[in-house]
């Protein structure tokens, strides 16, 4: 089993959740604390605007943004780490998303994730919108693995429903077999 603690920003722009989670990639064994911890709210100010504005949000660098949206998401595993006493195998950083287009292909997270793996001292898996449009999928390759290991042992075919942002339905056949897909606006 992996040790991880998750960082997940999401539509609202409301703050970084961090929850500790124990699996081998198939099934949960046990979770940990979680939290949420609210932006600043020049942050959010700053990322509200340029979320309103895809033109800056593909051309802009952003390094003073995201210098500071990676520290709120350190600052997020630091306290997670004083509740537990314990230091995890990873952190998977997903970032907070600015632009996404998987039609075009093209997704945009502010997070640096070498940053804060520098910071920590932890290994961090970022970048998964990135690798997943690559191979073809619309961008949320975690949300189906996620509901397949909390589906493991009820009854199939089964569906879970993920109402963030955008809404993501999983529906998990007799054999296992995944099928995953947005359904439109959710919570945005």
């Amino acid at each position: 089993m992996i040790r991880a603690i998750g960082l997940m920003s999401g539509t609202a722009l409301d703050g970084v959740d961090a929850a500790w989670i124990e699996s081998d990639g198939a099934r949960i064994s046990a979770f940990g604390p979680a939290l949420t911890l609210p932006y600043p709210a020049d942050l959010r100010e700053d990322l509200r605007a340029l979320v309103h504005d895809p033109a800056r949000a593909e051309a802009d660098p952003l390094s003073a943004l995201e210098a500071r949206l990676t520290d709120v998401n350190a600052e997020a595993v630091e306290a997670l780490l004083a509740r537990t006493g314990q230091r995890p195998d990873l952190v998977g950083f997903h970032g907070q998303t600015v632009l996404h287009r998987p039609e075009r292909g093209y997704t945009r997270q502010v997070g640096d994730g070498q940053g804060l793996a520098n910071r920590l001292g932890l290994a961090v898996v970022n970048r998964f919108r990135h690798a997943d449009l690559a191979a073809g999928g619309q961008g949320a390759p975690l949300v189906p693995l996620f509901h397949a290991a909390l589906a493991q042992g009820l009854p199939k075919p089964v569906v879970a429903l993920n109402l963030g942002g955008v809404g993501n339905l999983t529906y998990i056949g007799d054999d296992g077999s995944l099928l995953a897909f947005d359904t439109g606006p959710g919570n945005a």
